[in-house]
């Protein structure tokens, strides 16, 4: 780097402040943007929100500060190796030099991270990791399906912890675990034994590494067909502390290669100690019911064919009971009914009687009303030629005047 020339004059005289102001100026304006990549560390963050926090290298260590409003897209962590981007600055009351963060991202096994956080929700999203699509393992398989390096060490834990639990038939898929071409060949075993149909689970092992090694079992190819596997699956892959993509679309998580050995059988000891606690229980059982079974035997007491007639002919008198008191209820009901039936006549007279009544008086009211009434007292009905009243003298010409007794044409 050039080195810079000097902006002040030996002989000028400056106060603390103006000097610390000075050198403030000058370092705002010298690096108003810059870019730097290592540690973390000492992360502290403050009641006001504010974050205080060193980065460092093996060489240096510079002190930052992200203020609140500064969105932070992760969560810190101690050792974390990041990309920050911001301001140098000074802080006069301690004279030091910091810098205010404005950015930050994820570098190296960080960016890593980040990108595997990204594809998880991505798959997420699509249902990759539904419970609802995990199957349950087999209990107790016949074939084990192995995708994994045949001169691993991981295939060798499996077989060895198979034939000391059960021993059982395994079919090895060789698959490189490392590498450009890993995610492609351990997608092709998982697809192959899929289409063959020839184990009853799968166990995609790989023994432990860095997190760089374990990339290829966070690959999309891997993840899309672990979930699409119609045989059940088991994820061994790392260590405990390890968690790939693969492991979240498998329906079921071992934490090493040995422990989806431990996952996928039992142990003879576990099988036989089953098998005496289902005979015990059988014999509980069948011994329980055999004693229910002698007590209904002792119960049955056979009766002598004369109580039995007996009792057969106590059942005929109650029943001729029975249907005595129901002919005689049925009896009552109809000769009810035959009395309405027989009283029908006076009914319909009276009936009659109060109609002719109700017309009689209704013919009198009739007679009161008519105009026939008005014309006997001497008044008449001067009617025009289309037979219509007239009221006055000017409503037109008279054709007709009906009286009393009849009607006399004009």
């Amino acid at each position: 780097m050039q080195k810079p020339e000097p902006i002040i004059k030996p002989e000028q005289i400056f106060s603390v402040s103006d000097a610390s102001a000075l050198l403030k100026t000058v370092v705002e304006t010298a690096f108003p943007v810059i870019r730097i990549r290592g540690e973390l560390s000492g992360i502290t963050r403050a009641t006001s929100g504010h974050i205080y926090m060193s980065i460092k290298d093996s060489g240096a260590v510079i002190n930052a500060i992200i203020w609140r409003s500064t969105p932070v897209p992760f969560k810190l962590e101690e050792g974390m190796e990041v990309i920050v981007s911001g301001k140098f600055t000074t802080y006069p009351a301690r004279s030091n030099y910091q810098l205010i963060v404005n950015d930050i991202e994820m570098a190296g096994v960080g960016a890593i991270l980040k990108m595997l956080e990204e594809r998880k929700r991505k798959l997420a999203a699509e249902g990759l990791f539904e419970e609802s699509r995990k199957k349950p393992l087999p209990k107790l398989p016949q074939t084990i399906g192995v995708v994994t390096s045949p001169t691993g060490a991981a295939f060798q834990d499996i077989q060895n912890r198979l034939r000391e639990r059960f021993p059982v038939r395994v079919l090895l898929y060789p698959a490189t675990v490392q590498g450009e071409t890993a995610a492609a060949e351990v997608a092709a075993g998982i697809e192959y034994f899929n289409k063959m149909q020839n184990v009853d689970v799968i166990i995609v092992a790989r023994g432990g590494g860095a997190l760089e090694d374990l990339l290829p079992f966070s690959e999309e190819i891997v993840v899309r067909a672990a979930a699409a596997s119609k045989i059940p699956l088991i994820s061994g892959v790392g260590h405990e502390p390890d968690w790939m993509l693969i492991d979240f679309a498998a329906d079921v998580r071992a934490p090493t290669p040995t422990g989806a050995a431990e996952m996928v059988v039992p142990t003879k000891l576990s099988l036989i100690q089953d098998l005496d606690n289902q005979g015990h229980r059988l014999d509980t059982v069948f011994a329980t019911r055999l004693v229910g079974v002698r007590q209904k035997i002792e119960s049955i007491s056979i009766k002598s064919p004369k109580q039995m007639v007996m009792e057969w002919g106590q059942r005929l008198d109650d029943a001729g009971r029975t249907l005595s008191l129901i002919i005689s209820n049925k009896m009552t009901i109809a000769r009810q009914k035959i009395d309405i039936i027989a009283n029908m006549p006076n009914i319909l007279t009276n009936k009659m009687s109060m109609l002719n009544q109700a017309v009689s008086h209704l013919d009198k009211m009739l007679n009161s009303l008519s105009y026939k009434n008005v014309l006997r007292r001497g008044y008449a009905i001067v009617r025009d030629e289309n037979n219509k009243i007239i009221s006055n003298s000017g409503a037109g010409r008279p054709a007709t005047i009906e009286f009393n007794d009849g009607i006399m044409k004009l």
